[in-house]
């Protein structure tokens, strides 16, 4: 028991520390660019929700080791929530777009390192895996936000697609079922933020910005449709998979 204990306090030292670089990025954009209100209290709040969340995570799961691979992903987690405070901050002032392109650039470029780092190392785990998905997931929301006011309310369809398909699992559990490993899923996965990215930097025609977006949504519908037909038409073998080991729904946003 002791020991367990000993884990666990260093655990939530590294959740702390994650938490105490979130509130210094935020302290570090607020002198760059005189962040107001909004931007600070949902900066603090991301850096509140994800340390306390984690933080239960990591008692549940009782892991020994945070591990390199979900260092990577909190650190990409810190990132995630400096551009959603410049996100929030842009409802009071213009936003600084090259701040907040080069901090989501950055966030999407180290997606993927994390699960490269986790099978190098031998130590992936269920909880890295989740962990790395809800960042993934949440940017891209973000993003759809930022871009959403750029281009109409519309484009919350890309970041809410995810939220909405654990919703509908959770009246319709058959969702949960694993799917087979798609490239094109994970194809689709990447292209969400890199679309989005493009289309919230402003540096094409609006015209090409619009057409950068529909395609985000296009693939996303797509690829949402194509494996929620898949699980419906095969009910017993999404329950009791058989031949390559199958992928978790990771909804789009997982990339490895």
């Amino acid at each position: 028991m002791a020991l367990n204990n000993t884990f666990d306090a260093r655990l939530q030292q590294e959740t702390a520390v994650g938490a105490g670089v979130q509130i210094l990025l935020l302290a570090l954009l607020g002198s760059a660019i005189g962040m107001g209100l909004a931007g600070w209290l949902t900066g603090l709040a991301f850096a509140f929700a994800t340390w306390a969340v984690l933080s239960r995570a990591l008692h549940r799961s009782r892991l020994r080791s945070f591990g390199p691979a979900n260092r990577v992903t909190l650190g990409r987690a810190t990132l995630v929530g400096g551009v959603t405070a410049l996100v929030a901050d842009s409802f009071e002032s213009a936003p600084p777009v090259t701040l907040l392109v080069a901090l989501t650039a950055v966030a999407l470029l180290l997606d993927g390192v994390d699960g490269k780092v986790a099978r190098r190392t031998g130590t992936s785990t269920a909880l890295g895996a989740r962990f790395d998905m809800e960042v993934d997931a949440f940017l891209i929301l973000v993003l759809s936000v930022y871009v959403s006011m750029q281009l109409g309310p519309w484009v919350l369809l890309i970041g809410g697609m995810r939220y909405a398909f654990v919703a509908a699992a959770r009246v319709a559990p058959w969702l949960n079922a694993p799917l087979p490993p798609s490239f094109a899923r994970k194809t689709v996965a990447a292209l969400q933020g890199i679309c989005l990215l493009v289309a919230g930097a402003e540096l094409l025609p609006p015209a090409v910005n619009l057409a950068v977006a529909l395609l985000a949504l296009g693939s996303l519908v797509w690829s949402f449709g194509r494996d929620v037909l898949w699980l419906w038409r095969n009910p017993r073998t999404a329950a009791q998979p058989t031949g390559p080991e199958p992928e978790p729904r990771v909804l789009e946003l997982a990339a490895h």
